[in-house]
């Protein structure tokens, strides 16, 4: 089978072929899907044919969960889930950089950051390892004719509904307390970047999970596998990161089965730069915010509110900084940003540029298309900054996913306060200042799912990460992660073993 690690092209090449379904255990051609061509951003052209399934290989991976629920999985004792997945752990940290090579070949990511980022999943799934044996239930004092207790149980069979902006990172904020609650999934990744999540399957199938515990099935979204596992009757929840509109069509598709639902949805960040700051750390901090990822992060602080003091200082600092970004083939380790995943989702960027314009805004960096040289085929988009924002414009309200700060200016904390908190999103927010009970008094008052002050992008395992509003429900990472994951289940059982006779008289 030409599925393996050793397959990977790093210099470009053939057309790698993936032609199989992981269903039960067992490599699988597709029922009524077909191959997936995934697109290498930087060059524009197909660097791999994968195989995608239909409703009819949903139908497969489902029923194979459920057996594997309903059966070995089910009987296995949670220290034992625990040593499968640091097996599991292990195996991962050993491939990280083969991950990391195809993750960026697939999404178009910098090495570095797909480096960095796939370097900590490891960690991760330590962690749920760590907290499979611990979600123990409570006894519920009630006198002594009866004794009461709960007990947490998982909730079944899970399909996890994957991004394309940052596939394995999210992939492991899911299976890790999936797996750990002792739950089954089917796993379907983005159409656009379905590579690593097989290289997945090869991972857990080398750490000896039991057959159907974890099943991949790439496929579409609307109309394909994705909305087949939406509306699954033997799925028991979902847990996805994307867009919220689609997050919304779930809700309707899955309706009738009534299922558990976890969301990670957008965001539109702000990111408050208030004059006592230490402005060349915010500084970094905010740039790097702005552009990480090519831009392509529900958690980018893409809103800079900075207070008008400084204002002329950072919008100048943020053209500099924008103009020594090295855009560039991702592959290469020198790379501070690559391309956008797609000729789609770099229109769109270049649109919101267009429209930054038309609302008044000043562009002062950045704004086009990269397409000289070894650049000229792929996705490429400068560095955007946008000086004199508002907070009603478009491009400081809807999410773009692009490398595109809008900066807007702000008198006091009362402003700031008021304009962070003016958008239908929640997921995250920082702020910088050197006075502690303004950091107190601003962060208790924003509205989003995690407050980073004098810091950002701070994200680990132990700290829960999800939003307010229309940034989603649930939480992903720490001890809160398991809760999607587990039902809690009382039993009262009578001391005495009597019950009266309602009807003696």
């Amino acid at each position: 089978m030409n599925q393996q690690f050793s397959a990977i092209q790093r210099h470009g090449g053939p057309v790698e072929e993936y032609p199989n379904l992981y269903i039960g255990g067992s490599w699988v051609a597709p029922q009524d899907g077909g191959m997936i061509e995934s697109i290498d951003p930087a060059t524009g052209a197909v660097w791999a044919r994968v195989a995608y399934g239909g409703k009819a290989d949903v139908d497969r991976a489902v029923a194979a969960a459920r057996e594997a629920f309903e059966g070995e999985w089910s009987r296995i004792a949670p220290h034992e889930r625990a040593a499968m997945l640091r097996k599991f752990a292990d195996l991962y940290a050993a491939k990280v950089e083969d991950l990391a090579q195809l993750e960026t070949r697939d999404s178009g990511r910098a090495l570095r950051e797909t480096r960095a980022d796939i370097g900590m999943h490891a960690q991760y799934y330590h962690w749920f390892a760590s907290l499979a044996d611990k979600h123990d239930g409570r006894s519920i004092p009630m006198g002594d004719a009866v004794h009461v207790f709960t007990s947490r149980l998982p909730v079944g069979v899970v399909g996890m509904i994957c991004p394309w902006n940052v596939p394995l990172m999210s992939a492991c904020w899911k299976l890790g307390p999936a797996l750990a609650a002792g739950c089954t999934v089917v796993l379907k990744p983005a159409e656009q970047t379905p590579v690593t999540a097989l290289a997945l399957a090869r991972l857990f199938e080398e750490a000896g999970f039991p057959a159907g515990v974890v099943n991949v099935v790439p496929g579409y979204g609307r109309g394909g596998a994705g909305e087949a596992l939406a509306e699954h009757e033997g799925v028991d929840k979902i847990a996805f990161t994307g867009e919220g509109e689609t997050a919304r069509a779930i809700l309707r598709t899955g309706a009738q089965s009534l299922k558990k639902y976890t969301f990670e949805l957008g965001g539109k960040s702000p990111h408050i730069l208030f004059a006592d700051a230490d402005v060349e750390q915010a500084l970094n901090a905010a740039t790097n915010s702005a552009w990480t990822l090519c831009g392509q992060s529900c958690a980018l602080g893409s809103r800079v509110m900075v207070q008008r003091p400084i204002y002329d200082q950072v919008v100048e600092a943020f053209a500099a900084r924008a103009a020594k970004v090295r855009v560039g083939l991702p592959l290469d380790p020198a790379t501070h940003m690559g391309p956008q995943s797609s000729a789609e989702q770099m229109e769109k960027t270049l649109r919101y540029v267009q429209i930054g314009r038309e609302e008044g805004a000043e562009l002062v960096a950045g704004g086009n298309r990269l397409d000289a040289g070894a650049l000229s085929n792929g996705y490429f988009v400068e560095p955007t900054v946008f000086a004199g924002a508002r907070n009603d414009m478009r491009i400081a309200r809807e999410e773009i996913f692009g490398p595109v700060a809008a900066l807007i200016p702000f008198d006091d904390e009362e402003e700031a306060v008021a304009l962070a908190n003016d958008t239908a999103y929640g997921l995250t927010a920082g702020l910088w200042t050197r006075d502690v009970g303004r950091a107190h008094r601003v962060s208790a008052r924003i509205r989003a799912g995690i407050v980073w002050v004098n810091t950002y992008r701070y994200i680990r395992w132990t700290t829960p990460y999800g939003g307010f509003k229309a940034s989603g429900w649930g939480r992903e990472n720490g001890v809160e992660a398991m809760d999607a994951y587990l039902d809690t289940r009382t039993t009262v059982i009578s001391t005495t073993g009597k019950f009266p006779d309602a009807y003696a008289d």
